[in-house]
């Protein structure tokens, strides 16, 4: 579930929940539906405990709610009862839903007692993480759950330590953004114009006016934040010099402080007034632009950012790392107009960071904190610390800076450790002329095409820079430093990535690391398409690929410019760049060129990425120059796989590269054929009840009314049932069917939707309306692939059909497939090999004849064949014991009948025999031997 759809989930649930709940009639259903429906837990009757017994004092008493997996007790109370209020409870004790809950807990058993306490009464929900040493609760409102359900992910995540004051307090500092920018936002009188009818005057109007208040809201946070933080020298400065103004006067105010804030302290005028000039230089560019437009200020504009921004909240928590991300969200247009958050999670950071450097670095800091001798200690960690300083980074999709600013922070703390054992050791406390600090943000260098995150990724970085500042100063004592005026530049450069030369960004032999999660891009624009053929050469089968691989073919470049310095780098990306005609093409050429996979996470799902796109299955792949030195591992969600060698579809085996075999099967073996394309707009299709109607009118045409099944309807309907039926008339009679006016109507849409098609071979078929526009319909019976297929499922459904049952092209078929070969196809061991090399739509498999095409099968003799046949039947005779099922309940991972999945297994073991497999083998094994199979059929031909 992508953000936008669990944002809109939370939306639907305030509307349904708002204003009613009774404890004991609705308390079940309430946490069913959130869980359910905003965290997707699956199977959920069996997965929590609903009036669990506990026993206090000898009585039996009930907790409402209990999740075993999380740890989670939940006490639940009616609409209107305060969570602060003390209820009588049986023996005359009055105890608030805390307590009563506490009390609960305290009687449960050890290991079932609760790691987080939760209360509620439908319009709160009250949190207690009970690791903290007094639990105190971080409350939600049932309004706020839209904005704040990730606060809520510790329900159904094992994962979750701890909710991060971080993020609670960066995710409200987005919520007050949003009513700064959208309070301003009417101030500057944008016209109502839709963007196609628009003069170019109106337009660069427009956009100066949208700059103009994303500008003044990065200011704004700025200020906000520096005050509290201290860098203005103390608490209260500009909210204390906006409240002396008057609201008409606020504008005026704004526009001076920000050129104070920009002018030097020697080049300021002698006479300012003491409230501008007690305001320090900043530097850095920030406040520098004075063609920015500041509207006129409102009593409300000034109220909130008095009281909302400024005294009821404290910007010195937030983490520069997700408020850069909920900053850039709450003010980029696109992601407002989507209602989402667009970024990278913290969590998903470290995936691509902590293999790439951070976990050695680490490790080597550890090693070094074993060392006996202190002299010899200091000069390794005076040593580390340099080596910290000179590592240098680039992001080169680097957005709102979250990757650059997470990594500054991990580079940073780790540092601080450094200085805290090198104070163990020699350093000379309180001397003011001695910095410590030695890794400096200009490290770190971006380049995004979008002006606004620019300056977005700016101000995190720096507002990491100044907390980091204070971690040290907690640290060394004496030492004092501050932060104003600026002193470090941030190295972002504006442009498009894909058409500036990066060595002009970061010279390559200053460069240690490239990393980043470049864009997911499902549809190319133009521009998009010409920035591939700009990287790969027009005309060249890479163009039609996935356009984040040119972030890696401009990475490899730039590191065979640069060989002597094996920089290394790691991409987040959609999965498909390691399936499909993406291997054989872009990761042979790779693989020619010198470069080597270093460390992958397999196919993960990506939890915070673009709101407005499906659920996106990602993988991450470090690579570097051959040979890497070093070890190589492969993460398989939470499983870590140390690997001799990692290819391109992300397995511990030697390279392969499978192409695509067009109608060339296994040798021995029948064709896969897609079916029949009908190109008709819908006119060819009628609803069973239609069918009916239609055969009852016109008994002379029964015969051309034939089922139908494409891939949906295969894996849904009750086996024998149809929900949709097509016009047949391929071998038909005219006489019977050319003055039936209801299929001439048809036939006169598909004729006129055919001739405007863009493509030739359809526009060809309009002179046969009557027929599907491809016609690959077997005269026997078949095995038919559903060309898509959940994820979740162990094994793809897939069965004979009659060949009077009509397949469409959204599935492929064998047609005269024998039940041997049917038992193989729908074993584990082809699961596994399909695993591999399918494409995806979202975390669903896309089945293709490129699997079966080189899938390589066993030797098969007389005796293993007829020990898969008889399984093979086993599967058939299981799945016909239950005639009102789909093969959709069937196939359902937590609800496959016993009968069906005993068969599956024994013809598992069938095929694996004939392989000559161990039962035992992981399918990690199974595809490393398959590989090999494959390699050598290869070299063999």
């Amino acid at each position: 579930m992508t953000v936008a759809e669990q944002r809109e989930a939370a939306r639907k649930f305030i509307n349904r929940w708002s204003g009613k709940g009774k404890e004991d009639e609705d308390g079940r259903s309430y946490w069913i539906d959130l869980l359910t429906n905003i965290f997707e837990m699956d199977n959920i009757t069996e997965r929590i405990n609903f009036e669990k017994k506990v026993i206090v004092n000898g009585h039996t008493k009930r907790i409402d709610v209990y999740i075993p997996e999380t740890k989670v007790l939940i006490e639940q109370k009616s609409l209107g009862i305060g969570l602060d209020q003390k209820l009588n409870n049986s023996g005359d004790i009055d105890l608030t839903p805390y307590e009563q809950a506490k009390r609960y807990n305290d009687n449960l058993p050890y290991d079932e007692k609760a790691r987080w306490i939760v209360t509620s009464n439908f319009s709160e929900i009250w949190v207690y993480d009970m690791n903290e040493r007094v639990p105190k609760a971080l409350k939600i409102e049932l309004t706020e759950l839209q904005d704040k359900y990730q606060l809520l992910d510790f329900l159904v995540k094992k994962e979750v330590k701890s909710i991060s004051k971080e993020m609670e307090v960066s995710i409200k500092a987005g919520d007050i953004v949003g009513l700064i920018y959208d309070a301003f936002l009417k101030q500057y009188k944008i016209p109502e114009i839709k963007e196609k009818d628009e003069t170019t005057e109106q337009k660069e109007k427009r956009e100066h006016k949208l700059k103009s208040l994303n500008a003044l809201c990065v200011r704004i946070v700025f200020c906000l934040y520096a005050e509290d933080a201290g860098i203005f020298g103390k608490r209260n400065m500009f909210h204390d010099y906006l409240a002396a103004y008057d609201v008409k006067d606020c504008r005026r105010a704004l526009i001076e402080l920000f050129k104070t804030l920009d002018t030097p302290i020697e080049e300021r005028d002698e006479y300012l007034e003491e409230d501008l000039s007690q305001f320090p230089y900043v530097n850095g560019g920030l406040f520098a632009d004075e063609t920015i437009e500041i509207p006129q200020f409102t009593e409300e504009i000034k109220k909130m950012l008095l009281e909302n921004a400024s005294e009821d909240f404290n910007w010195r928590d937030i983490s520069p790392t997700i408020f850069g991300a909920v900053f850039e969200s709450t003010l980029n247009p696109e992601t407002r107009r989507t209602g989402g958050m667009h970024y990278t999670s913290i969590e998903n950071i470290h995936k691509v960071i902590d293999p790439l450097f951070l976990d050695d670095l680490k490790s080597e800091f550890e090693e070094i904190k074993k060392t006996k001798v202190q002299k010899t200690k200091y000069k390794k960690l005076d040593d580390f610390q340099d080596k910290l300083a000179e590592l240098t980074f680039l992001d080169p999709a680097c957005g709102s800076g979250n990757f650059l600013t997470e990594t500054y922070l991990s580079l940073r703390h780790l540092e601080n450790e450094v200085i805290k054992e090198k104070i163990g050791g020699q350093i000379t406390l309180g001397d003011e002329a001695h910095n410590p600090i030695k890794v400096s943000i200009q490290q770190f260098y971006g380049i995004e095409i979008n002006d606004f995150a620019v300056t977005v990724a700016k101000t995190a970085l720096w507002i990491a820079e100044s907390q980091m500042l204070e971690e040290t100063k907690n640290i060394v004592y004496g030492f004092d430093d501050d932060f104003l005026p600026l002193k470090s530049y941030v190295n972002i450069t504006e442009g498009n990535a894909l058409r500036i030369d990066w060595k002009d960004v970061v010279p390559p032999e200053k460069l240690s690391y490239i990393m980043g999660n470049p864009p997911f891009v499902y549809k190319k624009t133009k521009e998009q398409v010409e920035d591939m053929a700009l990287i790969f050469g027009k005309g060249s089968s890479e163009t039609k690929l996935d356009y984040v691989l040119c972030w890696y073919s401009k990475s490899i470049d730039y590191m065979l410019y640069s060989r002597d310095r094996k920089i290394k780098t790691a991409f987040v990306s959609t999965n498909s760049i390691c399936q499909g005609e993406s291997v054989p093409t872009f990761w042979k050429n790779m693989s020619d060129k010198g470069i080597e996979i270093c460390f992958a996470h397999r196919s993960f799902k990506w939890s915070s990425e673009s709101s407005n796109s499906a659920t996106v299955v990602c993988v991450i792949v470090g690579f570097s120059i051959a040979p890497y030195i070093g070890k190589k591992y492969i993460w398989e969600g939470n499983k870590k796989i140390e690997a001799k060698y990692i290819n391109a579809y992300l397995y511990d085996a030697d390279d392969i590269w499978v192409k695509s075999r067009k109608n060339i099967p296994p040798k021995g073996f029948p064709k896969m054929i897609k079916g029949s394309e009908p190109s008709d707009g819908g006119n060819l299709f009628l609803e069973s009840e239609e069918a009916i109607e239609i055969q009852k009118k016109y008994p002379n045409i029964a015969n051309y009314i034939k089922p139908f099944v494409g891939g949906d309807e295969y894996i849904k309907n009750i086996k024998g049932v149809y929900s949709r039926y097509c016009i047949w008339l391929l071998d038909g009679n005219p006489a019977d069917f050319s003055k039936i006016k209801d299929f001439k109507e048809r036939f006169e849409k598909i004729k006129e939707k055919r001739l405007a098609s863009s493509a030739e071979r359809i526009r060809k078929k309009a002179d046969y309306p009557y027929l599907f526009c491809q016609i690959r319909q077997p005269n026997k019976s078949y095995l038919l692939f559903p060309r898509h297929s959940s994820g979740e499922r162990r094994y793809i459904p897939i069965g004979f059909m009659s060949s009077e049952i009509i397949v469409g092209d959204a599935c492929y078929m064998i047609p005269d497939a024998s039940l041997c070969l049917f038992g193989i196809l729908t074993s584990n061991v082809h699961m596994a090999w399909m695993r591999i090399l399918c494409g995806r739509l979202g975390t669903g498999y896309r089945y293709s004849p490129l699997i079966y095409n080189n899938f390589p099968f066993p030797y098969i003799s007389e005796e293993n064949k007829k020990k898969i046949e008889k399984t093979a039947q086993m599967i058939l005779d299981a799945r016909d014991k239950f005639t009102n099922n789909t093969l959709e309940d069937l196939y359902n991972p937590l609800t496959m009948p016993p009968e069906l999945r005993k068969a599956h297994i024994a013809n598992d073991k069938a095929v694996m025999a004939a392989y000559g497999f161990n039962t035992k083998m992981s399918e990690e094994e199974c595809v490393s031997e398959l590989m090999k199979m494959y390699k050598k059929l290869s070299d063999e031909k």
